[in-house]
């Protein structure tokens, strides 16, 4: 009479989850991303998409309607 076959646990199987478990345990969590200095004075080119009557607002007086533009956006974010 023959043995029934015995089940064998399959080697990588507790290897993967020592591996997986391990590699869990030993991994640095991600740092964010570092906060972008902001320089004073420094000035960037964005693309701004405004309503037409408030940019005529602000270019009535002529030219320095950007730096306007940036004023009053400077006092609504309480800067």
């Amino acid at each position: 009479m023959s043995k029934p076959p015995s089940r064998l646990r399959s080697p990588g199987d507790s290897r993967q989850a020592a591996e997986a478990a391990f590699k869990k345990a030993t991994t640095k969590p991600a740092e964010p991303a570092p906060k972008k200095i902001s320089l004073p004075g420094v000035k960037e080119t964005v693309t701004l998409r405004i309503d037409r009557d408030v940019l005529d607002f602000f270019q009535e007086d002529g030219p320095g309607w950007q730096d306007r533009i940036n004023e009053a956006l400077r006092k609504a974010a309480g800067k």
